[in-house]
Protein backbone atom coordinates (compact mmCIF):
# COMPACT_ATOMS: atom_id res chain seq x y z
CA UNK A 1 0.00 0.00 0.00
CA UNK A 2 1.98 3.61 -1.22
CA UNK A 3 1.09 6.68 0.08
CA UNK A 4 0.66 9.99 -2.29
CA UNK A 5 2.30 12.83 -1.28
CA UNK A 6 1.50 16.47 -2.80
CA UNK A 7 4.30 18.87 -2.44
CA UNK A 8 4.86 22.70 -2.87
CA UNK A 9 8.60 23.69 -3.63
CA UNK A 10 9.99 26.38 -4.42
CA UNK A 11 13.59 26.68 -6.54
CA UNK A 12 15.70 29.38 -7.67
CA UNK A 13 16.15 28.83 -11.84
CA UNK A 14 19.39 30.12 -12.63
CA UNK A 15 21.28 26.60 -12.11
CA UNK A 16 18.52 24.38 -13.72
CA UNK A 17 18.31 23.31 -17.08
CA UNK A 18 15.06 23.83 -16.08
CA UNK A 19 12.50 21.22 -14.46
CA UNK A 20 12.36 18.33 -16.72
CA UNK A 21 14.84 15.75 -16.40
CA UNK A 22 17.72 15.80 -19.41
CA UNK A 23 20.20 13.72 -20.28
CA UNK A 24 24.00 15.02 -18.54
CA UNK A 25 22.11 18.22 -17.16
CA UNK A 26 20.99 19.50 -13.67
CA UNK A 27 17.47 19.73 -13.52
CA UNK A 28 14.33 20.16 -10.60
CA UNK A 29 13.53 17.07 -11.70
CA UNK A 30 17.07 15.21 -11.37
CA UNK A 31 18.15 16.74 -8.39
CA UNK A 32 14.74 16.39 -6.59
CA UNK A 33 13.98 12.68 -7.56
CA UNK A 34 17.64 11.55 -6.53
CA UNK A 35 16.39 12.84 -2.78
CA UNK A 36 13.11 11.32 -2.82
CA UNK A 37 14.70 7.97 -3.36
CA UNK A 38 17.67 8.52 -0.69
CA UNK A 39 14.84 9.14 1.49
CA UNK A 40 13.08 6.72 0.48
CA UNK A 41 16.11 3.96 1.31
CA UNK A 42 16.75 3.57 -2.22
CA UNK A 43 13.45 1.09 -3.14
CA UNK A 44 13.62 -1.93 -5.40
CA UNK A 45 10.94 0.28 -7.48
CA UNK A 46 12.55 3.82 -8.24
CA UNK A 47 10.20 6.77 -7.22
CA UNK A 48 9.13 8.88 -10.26
CA UNK A 49 8.15 12.57 -9.01
CA UNK A 50 5.36 14.44 -11.20
CA UNK A 51 5.27 17.98 -11.52
CA UNK A 52 2.52 20.37 -12.30
CA UNK A 53 4.19 21.95 -15.01
CA UNK A 54 7.42 22.35 -16.59
CA UNK A 55 9.73 25.43 -16.38
CA UNK A 56 12.88 26.24 -18.32
CA UNK A 57 16.01 26.63 -17.83
CA UNK A 58 16.41 30.38 -15.83
CA UNK A 59 12.71 30.14 -14.63
CA UNK A 60 11.69 30.22 -11.06
CA UNK A 61 9.14 28.93 -8.96
CA UNK A 62 7.72 29.66 -5.36
CA UNK A 63 5.37 27.70 -5.99
CA UNK A 64 5.98 24.58 -7.86
CA UNK A 65 3.87 21.58 -6.94
CA UNK A 66 4.20 17.57 -7.90
CA UNK A 67 3.21 14.57 -6.39
CA UNK A 68 4.91 10.90 -5.86
CA UNK A 69 4.26 7.57 -4.32
CA UNK A 70 5.88 6.14 -0.79
CA UNK A 71 6.13 2.53 -0.47
CA UNK A 72 5.00 3.37 3.45
CA UNK A 73 3.53 6.18 5.16
CA UNK A 74 5.86 9.04 7.18
CA UNK A 75 4.67 12.09 8.35
CA UNK A 76 4.21 14.67 5.79
CA UNK A 77 6.35 17.30 8.38
CA UNK A 78 9.07 14.18 8.48
CA UNK A 79 9.20 14.30 4.47
CA UNK A 80 9.42 17.77 4.39
CA UNK A 81 12.27 18.00 6.86
CA UNK A 82 13.76 15.10 5.59
CA UNK A 83 14.00 15.94 2.08
CA UNK A 84 14.93 19.61 2.57
CA UNK A 85 17.80 18.46 4.88
CA UNK A 86 19.29 17.06 1.29
CA UNK A 87 18.44 19.32 -1.41
CA UNK A 88 20.69 21.91 -2.18
CA UNK A 89 20.25 26.05 -1.32
CA UNK A 90 18.84 26.83 -3.88
CA UNK A 91 15.53 24.28 -3.43
CA UNK A 92 13.58 24.46 -0.78
CA UNK A 93 10.14 21.87 0.37
CA UNK A 94 7.11 24.88 1.19
CA UNK A 95 4.76 22.31 1.96
CA UNK A 96 3.90 18.68 1.85
CA UNK A 97 0.66 16.65 2.30
CA UNK A 98 -1.08 13.39 1.84
CA UNK A 99 -3.65 13.23 -0.59
CA UNK A 100 -6.16 10.57 -1.93
CA UNK A 101 -4.28 7.91 -4.29
CA UNK A 102 -6.03 9.15 -7.11
CA UNK A 103 -4.78 12.83 -7.12
CA UNK A 104 -2.45 13.77 -9.70
CA UNK A 105 -0.12 17.33 -9.55
CA UNK A 106 -0.88 17.52 -13.43
CA UNK A 107 -4.23 16.89 -14.06
CA UNK A 108 -5.98 18.25 -11.30
CA UNK A 109 -5.14 21.32 -11.46
CA UNK A 110 -7.66 24.23 -12.35
CA UNK A 111 -5.23 26.97 -12.91
CA UNK A 112 -1.90 28.72 -12.78
CA UNK A 113 -0.38 32.12 -12.01
CA UNK A 114 2.74 33.44 -13.14
CA UNK A 115 4.57 36.87 -12.06
CA UNK A 116 7.33 38.30 -14.66
CA UNK A 117 9.59 41.34 -13.94
CA UNK A 118 10.96 43.03 -16.39
CA UNK A 119 13.66 45.47 -15.72
CA UNK A 120 14.18 48.32 -17.65
CA UNK A 121 17.80 50.02 -17.93
CA UNK A 122 20.34 50.62 -20.70
CA UNK A 123 22.52 48.15 -19.10
CA UNK A 124 22.25 45.30 -16.60
CA UNK A 125 22.19 45.24 -13.17
CA UNK A 126 24.13 42.87 -11.63
CA UNK A 127 22.23 41.93 -8.29
CA UNK A 128 18.85 41.62 -10.70
CA UNK A 129 20.28 39.82 -13.81
CA UNK A 130 19.49 36.63 -12.61
CA UNK A 131 15.98 37.25 -11.58
CA UNK A 132 14.47 40.04 -13.96
CA UNK A 133 14.05 40.11 -17.64
CA UNK A 134 16.12 42.97 -18.98
CA UNK A 135 14.64 45.35 -21.71
CA UNK A 136 17.15 48.49 -23.03
CA UNK A 137 14.29 51.01 -23.41
CA UNK A 138 11.22 52.33 -21.14
CA UNK A 139 8.32 50.85 -21.86
CA UNK A 140 4.84 53.09 -21.06
CA UNK A 141 3.11 51.23 -18.18
CA UNK A 142 -0.56 53.50 -19.25
CA UNK A 143 -0.03 51.69 -22.58
CA UNK A 144 0.25 48.22 -21.20
CA UNK A 145 -2.49 48.64 -18.88
CA UNK A 146 -4.96 49.92 -21.86
CA UNK A 147 -3.81 46.63 -23.83
CA UNK A 148 -2.99 44.01 -21.13
CA UNK A 149 -7.29 43.47 -20.80
CA UNK A 150 -7.43 41.88 -24.53
CA UNK A 151 -5.57 39.21 -23.50
CA UNK A 152 -8.11 37.94 -21.08
CA UNK A 153 -11.02 35.00 -21.45
CA UNK A 154 -11.25 32.21 -23.83
CA UNK A 155 -8.64 32.37 -27.20
CA UNK A 156 -7.07 30.48 -29.40
CA UNK A 157 -3.41 31.25 -28.51
CA UNK A 158 -1.33 29.38 -31.49
CA UNK A 159 0.79 33.37 -31.88
CA UNK A 160 1.56 32.69 -28.16
CA UNK A 161 3.04 29.31 -28.38
CA UNK A 162 6.81 29.05 -28.90
CA UNK A 163 7.73 25.75 -31.49
CA UNK A 164 8.68 22.32 -29.72
CA UNK A 165 4.99 22.79 -27.48
CA UNK A 166 3.72 19.16 -27.72
CA UNK A 167 0.05 20.64 -26.92
CA UNK A 168 -2.44 19.81 -29.68
CA UNK A 169 -4.62 22.13 -28.74
CA UNK A 170 -3.80 26.27 -28.02
CA UNK A 171 -7.40 27.19 -26.26
CA UNK A 172 -6.53 28.52 -22.87
CA UNK A 173 -8.46 31.01 -20.47
CA UNK A 174 -6.77 33.39 -18.75
CA UNK A 175 -8.82 34.62 -15.79
CA UNK A 176 -7.07 38.15 -14.98
CA UNK A 177 -3.97 39.65 -16.86
CA UNK A 178 -2.38 42.64 -14.73
CA UNK A 179 0.31 45.07 -14.92
CA UNK A 180 1.86 47.63 -12.43
CA UNK A 181 5.04 50.11 -12.53
CA UNK A 182 7.54 50.27 -9.76
CA UNK A 183 9.72 53.47 -10.86
CA UNK A 184 11.86 53.33 -8.05
CA UNK A 185 13.19 49.54 -9.09
CA UNK A 186 13.14 50.60 -12.99
CA UNK A 187 10.77 47.53 -13.07
CA UNK A 188 7.43 46.77 -14.51
CA UNK A 189 5.84 43.85 -13.30
CA UNK A 190 3.34 41.48 -14.84
CA UNK A 191 0.71 38.93 -13.35
CA UNK A 192 -1.39 36.12 -15.10
CA UNK A 193 -3.61 33.80 -13.91
CA UNK A 194 -5.11 31.47 -16.23
CA UNK A 195 -6.34 27.93 -16.69
CA UNK A 196 -3.20 26.66 -17.84
CA UNK A 197 -0.26 28.00 -20.17
CA UNK A 198 1.40 26.91 -23.41
CA UNK A 199 5.07 26.23 -24.07
CA UNK A 200 6.73 30.11 -23.31
CA UNK A 201 2.85 31.72 -23.44
CA UNK A 202 4.11 34.06 -20.44
CA UNK A 203 7.45 35.54 -22.03
CA UNK A 204 5.89 36.01 -25.81
CA UNK A 205 3.42 38.03 -24.24
CA UNK A 206 4.97 39.71 -22.17
CA UNK A 207 7.38 40.64 -25.15
CA UNK A 208 4.29 41.64 -27.01
CA UNK A 209 3.05 43.89 -24.38
CA UNK A 210 6.41 45.52 -23.77
CA UNK A 211 7.19 46.12 -27.43
CA UNK A 212 3.50 47.99 -27.12
CA UNK A 213 4.20 50.11 -24.13
CA UNK A 214 7.49 51.08 -25.96
CA UNK A 215 5.46 52.04 -28.99
CA UNK A 216 6.66 49.68 -31.22
CA UNK A 217 2.95 48.23 -31.38
CA UNK A 218 -0.44 49.89 -31.46
CA UNK A 219 -2.23 49.50 -27.99
CA UNK A 220 -4.88 47.43 -29.82
CA UNK A 221 -3.24 45.10 -31.48
CA UNK A 222 -3.75 42.37 -29.29
CA UNK A 223 -6.81 40.88 -31.02
CA UNK A 224 -5.53 40.95 -34.09
CA UNK A 225 -2.41 38.63 -33.15
CA UNK A 226 -4.73 36.28 -31.59
CA UNK A 227 -6.96 36.31 -35.00
CA UNK A 228 -4.01 35.74 -36.82
CA UNK A 229 -2.64 32.50 -35.05
CA UNK A 230 0.60 32.62 -36.51
CA UNK A 231 3.92 32.51 -33.72
CA UNK A 232 5.46 35.16 -36.52
CA UNK A 233 3.36 37.96 -35.44
CA UNK A 234 4.56 37.59 -32.02
CA UNK A 235 8.10 37.90 -32.71
CA UNK A 236 9.77 38.08 -29.61
CA UNK A 237 10.35 36.21 -25.97
CA UNK A 238 10.98 37.87 -22.43
CA UNK A 239 13.87 36.19 -21.31
CA UNK A 240 13.77 33.46 -18.74
CA UNK A 241 15.06 34.74 -15.72
CA UNK A 242 12.41 37.46 -15.07
CA UNK A 243 9.90 34.59 -14.88
CA UNK A 244 8.35 33.42 -12.11
CA UNK A 245 5.98 29.89 -11.46
CA UNK A 246 3.71 31.65 -8.27
CA UNK A 247 0.94 29.41 -7.40
CA UNK A 248 -0.50 26.19 -8.80
CA UNK A 249 -4.69 25.96 -7.92
CA UNK A 250 -6.57 22.48 -7.25
CA UNK A 251 -9.44 24.15 -5.22
CA UNK A 252 -12.16 26.43 -7.37
CA UNK A 253 -12.83 28.00 -4.12
CA UNK A 254 -9.01 29.32 -4.12
CA UNK A 255 -8.76 30.45 -6.93
CA UNK A 256 -11.73 32.50 -6.92
CA UNK A 257 -10.83 33.92 -3.65
CA UNK A 258 -7.38 35.08 -5.07
CA UNK A 259 -8.83 36.31 -8.28
CA UNK A 260 -10.81 38.61 -5.83
CA UNK A 261 -8.21 39.27 -3.94
CA UNK A 262 -5.36 40.15 -6.69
Amino acid sequence: MTTRYKVVLAYDGTNFAGFQRQPHQRTVEQVLTKAVNKMAKDPADPIVIYGAGRTDAGVHAFGQTLHFDLPYEIKPEGVRRGLNSMLPTDMIIKAVSIVAPDFHARYDTVGKRYWYRAYQNEFVDPFKRHYTGHFKFHADIDRIQQAIGDLEGRHDFSTFVASGSQAHDHVREIYSAKAWALPDEDEIQFEFCGSGFLYNQVRIMVAVLMEIGQGRRSVDCIPDLLATKDREQARGTAPAAGLYMKKVYYEQNELQADLIKY
